[in-house]
């Protein structure tokens, strides 16, 4: 899953960062209001997620939130800020946000929340999907398929959770190849058909449909 982190506070910043990718995400960081503005036409393709700080230092990060929903930017947003007096709680949350976390918070936790509105965004209520013949659990990375187990490696794994994530959607091959790379180290469209090619062979020709120019779905 790839992130959005806004955050400006450098310590801080890079201890998320680290306990995300140690935790299997992908993530973009940026420290100001105007780079996480700047993103707006890309982050619902990019991005499945966003943890925004309120304290960036040339905006509010309430101004961005604003601002990527008055331009329809539709992705969850986690608020992650100090604040935590009601007013700005109810603020956050009115102006759109999807969650809103008080400072510090474990990244246990952190996690937790991000799968939880990354779930409700897709329309999953557990972290248990069922999506045409395959069951998905993320809590354990396990794929079965009318019953039986299908094996498939970390990098597998997260290119049918992708798709799972937005069944019934074409998901692009570049919001893919964002999802899985390692951060700093892009992956190749090749190495994506690779996969999609394993894929079909463990689980099936069908189960992974290709939208030519486009990207893929997932077969239901």
């Amino acid at each position: 899953m790839h992130l959005l982190l806004v955050e400006d506070d450098l310590e801080l910043g890079t201890e998320m960062l680290h306990a995300l990718v140690a935790r299997g995400f992908t993530n973009e960081w940026v420290r100001t209001a105007r780079a996480a503005l700047d993103l707006v036409d890309q982050v619902d393709t990019l991005f499945a997620c966003a943890v925004l700080d309120l304290g960036l230092p040339d905006s509010e990060g309430l101004d961005v939130l604003k601002e990527w929903r008055r331009r329809g930017v539709k992705f969850p947003v986690i608020v992650l800020t100090a604040r935590d007096a009601l007013q700005s709680r109810v603020s956050g949350l009115d102006a759109g946000a999807d969650d809103y976390v008080i400072k510090p918070v474990e990244p246990e936790e952190l996690v937790s929340r991000i799968r939880a509105v990354t779930r409700r965004a897709g329309g999953h209520t557990s972290s248990l999907w069922s999506v045409g013949s395959l069951q998905i659990d993320l809590n354990v990375r396990e794929v079965h398929q009318q019953g039986r187990p299908v094996d498939l490696s970390r990098l597998e794994f997260d290119v049918v959770a992708e798709l799972a994530r937005h069944a019934g959607k074409v998901v692009s091959k570049h919001r893919l190849v964002r999802a899985l790379a390692p951060l700093g180290d892009p992956m190749e469209f090749n190495a994506l058909e690779v996969h999609i090619h394993n894929l079909r062979k463990k689980m099936g020709a069908s189960s992974i449909l290709t939208v030519r120019g486009v990207g893929y779905r997932i077969g239901l």
